[in-house]
């Protein structure tokens, strides 16, 4: 049997230091990284083909982080990213999130924010199966309106079909949305599903009833 290939996380900073203190928090955690200067180094030298993900700077010379995102969506390049910026906006990263990027996080942000982020990120690029049991506890943190709600998207009801059925008001249904994809680590109505399919496959093994 062919072992998996280990996922690799590649640290896109101008700044030595930074690179160099991502690289050590992230080898304490088990990852395999590898550091590049600048965009255009990635694109020269990585073989973009293995799993894992980019944590990539915004702000960068020559070619910036939001650059090197719009190349390799022309390039047709996969990898997750995980946005890091100094002074990112919001407008920034709902733009780069729109474009697909896995997280966008401020360099202030804490070591466990930052890890979960990285972690999700190597899940969604298929560098790391996933464990059912964290699954199963990622559900469990959903409230029982959360769930009801998380369900009847699943089935592809809209979030007026979703209110009208469950008696509350669309803004309602979508700040329960937005909180089972926070919690679940999904976006959208496809990755709700995908997350709520996935569970009942796990909890009826146990015989256990989603709802």
């Amino acid at each position: 049997m062919v072992d998996k290939i280990p996922p690799l996380v590649r640290i896109i900073d101008d700044d030595p230091d930074v690179r160099r203190s991502l690289a050590f928090m992230l080898r304490q955690e088990g990852f395999e990284c590898c550091e590049y200067p600048d965009a255009r180094n990635f694109l020269t030298t990585d073989m973009t083909s293995r799993p894992g993900c980019l944590l990539l700077d915004v702000q960068m010379p020559d070619m910036t982080g939001l650059e090197l995102q719009e190349e390799m969506i022309r390039r047709g390049i996969t990898l997750p990213i995980v946005f890091l910026s100094a002074h990112g906006t919001i407008d920034m990263a709902v733009d780069t999130m729109q474009k697909g990027a896995a997280a966008f996080v401020q360099k202030t942000a804490d070591r466990t924010r930052l890890l979960d982020a990285i972690y999700r990120a190597v899940e969604r690029s298929g560098g790391q199966p996933e464990d059912p049991s964290a699954e199963v506890a990622r559900w469990n943190t959903l409230t029982d309106r959360e769930r009801e709600v998380g369900i009847l998207i699943a089935e592809g009801l809209l979030n007026r079909e979703v209110g009208e059925r469950l008696g509350i008001s669309v803004k309602t249904v979508q700040v329960h949305r937005g909180e089972v994809c926070r919690k679940l680590g999904v976006r959208g109505a496809s990755g709700i599903a995908q997350a709520v399919r996935s569970i009942e496959k796990i909890l009826s093994k146990a015989g256990i009833a989603v709802g």
